[in-house]
Parts: structure tokens; sequence; C-alpha cells
């Protein structure tokens, strides 16, 4: 269901440390939306240090972008982008001030994964009972 891209300069990311930072992202989110794990995507966007720029100057941050189904509560979002923040700081060893994470949502009905119209949040049980 949810749709996380983790961008970042190339080579600042050795795939010992995406596994992990991957594995961080899906229990986190998992967890605080209450949704199966094996739901969760991550995928890696490595840019040419020449490609990215933070204040109109070259950098190397850490962008990570979240989508998830809207109606979550506020609460929940903001716990969860903190989440992601800190741990992926720990887990990159890239400091938490080159750390950018943004949670966008939409309506469930707005998205379709194997094959079927998302339910909205609250509405997962009957939707992983169909088949």
């Amino acid at each position: 269901m949810p749709i996380y891209t983790c961008t970042y300069t190339r080579g600042s990311l050795p795939a010992e440390v995406k596994a992990r930072l991957a594995s961080a992202v899906t229990a986190i989110h998992a967890e605080i939306n209450n949704i199966p794990p094996d739901y969760v995507n991550v995928v890696f966007s490595e840019l040419p240090q020449e490609d990215v720029f933070v204040g109109g100057r070259p950098g190397s941050p850490l962008l990570i972008s979240g989508w998830a189904r809207r109606g979550h509560p506020q609460e929940s979002t903001t716990r969860l982008a903190q989440t992601l923040s800190d741990t992926a700081s720990e887990v990159t060893g890239i400091p938490s001030e080159r750390v950018l994470v943004v949670i966008l949502d939409s309506p469930a009905r707005s998205a379709v994964e194997a094959g079927r119209v998302l339910p909205d949040p609250g509405e997962e049980s009957a939707w992983l009972g169909e088949d």
C-alpha cells in the first residue's frame, strides 16, 4: 500500500545500508499504520552528485518521500515522519540535518494494488480477507 522513495547521491548508501533502511522503513510504517509489512514498498533512487542541490548549492541529503492513504490521524502521520527521520539518520549515518521526510497522502480509492482499489484506513481487515 504505501510507497517510500529514498533519494540520495551516488555511492552514499552501500547495499547493506539500503537493506537495513528498507527493513526499518517497512517495520515503522507497518507498526504505526497497522498494516502487514508485505504491503510496504521501498524504492531507492541514486543520483549523480552533480544532480543534487540544497539551497541552490551541491548537496548530499537523504530525501524520503512517502505515500500513504488519506485518513490516518495526523498525530500518527507526524510520529511516522519523525520516527522515519530519526531511524534513517541512525541507520545511514547521515546527520539528521541532511534528512528530509515527507509523507504525502491521497484517498485510498485513488490507488489500486493487486488489481483492487485500496481500502480506507481502518477497513484493511475486510480488504485483506478478499481473494
